[in-house]
């Protein structure tokens, strides 16, 4: 393990820094100005899966799967069971499997297989093979104690891994994400479609367990990247094709849908040319975070924030990275965290625009608004109005340590964030100031302990 300073350097791929939005060295709002470098992995790390307040797993593309402490970076253990790369991992919370409560998660490979780990052994607690395809999205239902696989069908397991029922078989390259609904429902993302399912659940030892869909939803016109829970009574979906789409979560129906990102990138005033050159990666929706309020949509390489009480973007950064933005997510303390290809982890602040108030010549005509001034203010007034855009992203901090493509990230209260790449490293962001923090207790208490510590010196 080693300790690195925040530093900074060149844009990624040749990319002109200028296209982008720079911070510059003083980082005086970015808390995590010092990190440690997990090194284990020997190819690119593409999941992580936080297990609790101090442990978290990593999922490598060589079928290996590390657990962590967050807070020393040591290796706990190591789990290989699988032969090809990891495609999903879910954590399934405590459970009496080796009688005994025990943290177990759920991994998923292209090579077919599903398998449950106890995370305090390192052992294999369950094994399922003989999928027709690689699972890409496992989601656990914990109401109702099962849980689901989805690849080109969708299962239903419960935790001795007896598979319940099943669907048909999928084309469009079968179901790539899962989402829980309200009433025993599921959304599936496949293809351009949305599939809601129904579980029925057995009663009795007699009973049988079935799942059957009982709506398509076809309102993208491309491939579904992205589809979050919003609430209890929203969802949102987004698309290949820059097309963000708000659900309700109770009867299917879409509650509203934006599909300007496109127009934003490339104003109406831009040519028509310009227009037609737009490369689709630039527009299309790699992944939505939502506090509920906002709902936040990594768009290519730019951040976008959709107010779901207006239906409107009421915020935007067209370049925030050099490279298409992997994953995004709104801490508790309200900032908003990015990463990308470029090998950059960047921190956001969503800040209400202020108003701007018109500076008044001298002059008499000025002073009662006559005169081509006022009508210029009024008009930059109007078509501020009319865009909607009522509040900016502010970056606050930029996080450089990877040489790759940063995949996602976690976030620990206590600990920081933690990232991981296709450098095959794992890097743990940490606040600079608690450590600082930390470290002067920890030499306090061994002064303390030995002896040396002066009777008038005490650590406030």
């Amino acid at each position: 393990m080693f300790r690195w300073l925040l530093g900074s350097r060149e844009p990624h791929n040749g990319v002109e820094k200028s296209s982008v939005v720079d911070i510059g060295e003083e980082q005086t709002q970015n808390p995590y100005t010092e990190l440690s470098v997990l090194q284990g992995h020997n190819d690119i790390v593409r999941f992580l899966l936080q297990i609790d307040e101090c442990r978290f797993a990593s999922a490598c593309d060589d079928g290996s799967v590390y657990i962590w402490d967050v807070q020393t970076g040591d290796i706990l253990c190591e789990l290989h069971g699988h032969t090809q790369k990891i495609t999903a991992m879910v954590v399934w919370g405590a459970s009496d499997i080796l009688h005994g409560k025990t943290e177990i998660i759920l991994t998923a490979s292209a090579d077919k297989t599903v398998i449950a780990w106890d995370c305090d052994s390192a052992q294999q607690v369950q094994k399922a093979s003989g999928f027709q395809s690689t699972v890409k999205a496992l989601l656990v239902l914990q109401s109702l104690d099962v849980w689901l696989s989805g690849g080109n069908e969708l299962r239903v397991w419960n935790r001795d891994f007896n598979l319940l029922c099943e669907t048909g078989y999928f084309v469009d390259g079968g179901i790539s994400t899962l989402i829980e609904l309200p009433k025993n429902c599921v959304a599936a993302a496949i293809g351009k479609d949305l599939m809601i399912f129904k579980l029925s659940v057995a009663r009795g030892e007699s009973d049988q367990w079935d799942v059957s869909e009982v709506r398509c939803l076809s309102a993208h016109q491309d491939i579904i990247r992205s589809l979050i829970t919003v609430s209890d009574l929203i969802f949102v979906s987004g698309s290949h094709a820059g097309e963000l789409i708000v659900w309700d979560a109770m009867d299917w129906t879409y509650k509203a849908v934006e599909r300007n990102f496109s127009e934003i990138l490339s104003p109406q005033d831009a040519p028509q040319e310009i227009k037609l050159l737009l490369n689709p990666e630039e527009i299309s929706v790699q992944h939505l975070t939502s506090d509920e309020e906002n709902v936040f949509a990594a768009v290519g390489r730019g951040l976008y924030v959709y107010n779901l009480q207006m239906k409107r973007v009421i915020a935007y950064q067209k370049r925030a990275h050099d490279s298409s933005i992997q994953h995004i997510a709104k801490l508790p303390n309200g900032q908003l965290v990015s990463c990308s290809e470029d090998g950059s982890v960047r921190i956001w602040e969503l800040r209400s625009r202020p108003l701007q108030a018109e500076s008044v010549p001298a002059g008499f005509f000025s002073m009662w608004g006559f005169g081509k001034t006022a009508k210029q203010s009024s008009h930059a007034v109007k078509k501020t109005q009319d865009t909607g855009i009522i509040a900016t992203l502010e970056l606050i901090g930029n996080l450089i340590g990877h040489s790759g493509s940063v995949q996602m990230f976690l976030y620990f209260k206590d600990h920081g964030l933690v990232t991981c790449s296709a450098d095959h490293l794992i890097i743990i962001w940490k606040e600079g100031h608690r450590e600082s923090r930390l470290r002067s207790l920890m030499l306090f208490q061994k002064l303390e302990q030995n002896g040396d510590l002066n009777p008038k010196f005490s650590l406030n």
